[in-house]
């Protein structure tokens, strides 16, 4: 049992809540038994080490069995080691370091045996962890193909953002470090629309109405704080806006992004 919280080993697994070593060394932080089952279960090949505390072991006994499958061995540590390798105030006695995998934009962009894609998230400078990690969840559950980060949005491995996808950053591919113009330039050539999401659009009901939420779609979404810039929307083919009737001043991002995936996600299988 590896029992202090100050070995080089240790220190290295902590090291990597922060971008400089994530860089440095290609790996990320991995916390929680549900994140690290789905790792376990859907990318295996991913995950390099695995440490738990024996409470949380007798909690979740299938890790050792997911483990023992992907030929891995979970190492036990107090929890005082715990503590000090995980990035949250209140760990869940589970961490495991895996291996950054990042998919190539032309790979998202290749057409299988059911075609191209239909249904893509793009984040431009979306920058609060949470959201980016939200909406990577929600294009999950919306049965997207993929998501893309540009090189102005959140780095994809910081902690908060891959706890936020609650392991669904191990089911759907995500690109990262793209320009916006880029990607944008492919959907043209892939024949996708691009949707940006913002206030200055027009009526999502009436977008479903009109039967564009059809067609293989692209939703582009912007800053928390300031949305898309007039050179951003001018990128995208249309802009449509969430309709609030309620009092609220305004949406959280992945809020209204879950609606505009799933609004497409109803249209495209209706």
């Amino acid at each position: 049992m590896i029992d202090n919280p100050r070995s080089p080993r240790v220190r290295a697994v902590a090291k990597l809540s922060k971008r400089d070593a994530r860089t440095e060394t290609g790996l990320f932080l991995l916390e929680g038994p549900q994140a690290v089952s789905e790792a376990l279960a859907f990318r295996p090949e991913l995950v390099l080490e695995l440490y738990v505390t024996p409470t949380a072991l007798e909690r979740h006994p299938r890790l050792a069995d997911a483990a023992d499958e992907a030929g891995l061995e979970a190492e036990f540590v107090t929890e005082a080691v715990l503590d000090a390798m995980a990035d949250t105030v209140t760990p869940q006695g589970v961490v495991a370091v895996c291996r950054q995998f990042p998919t190539s934009v032309k790979d998202i962009f290749a057409e299988g045996d059911d075609g191209g894609p239909k249904l893509i998230a793009i984040l431009e400078e979306v920058r609060d962890p949470g959201n980016a990690g939200t909406i990577i969840r929600a294009a999950d559950a919306a049965g997207a193909d993929a998501v893309v980060m540009t090189g102005r949005s959140v780095d994809l491995y910081n902690p908060k953002v891959v706890r936020a996808t609650t392991g669904s950053l191990f089911h759907v591919p995500v690109a990262v470090g793209i320009d916006l113009a880029s990607v944008v330039a492919r959907c043209a050539e892939a024949g996708i629309q691009v949707i940006a999401a913002d206030v200055k659009g027009d009526d999502l009901l009436q977008a479903r109405r009109d039967g564009v939420l059809d067609a293989p779609t692209a939703w582009l979404f912007g800053n928390e704080a300031r949305g898309l810039t007039d050179d951003d929307l001018a990128r995208a083919d249309r802009a449509v806006v969430v309709p609030i009737y309620g009092h609220a001043e305004s949406m959280n991002l992945a809020t209204a992004a879950s609606v505009c995936l799933y609004e497409s996600a109803f249209a495209q299988r209706s």
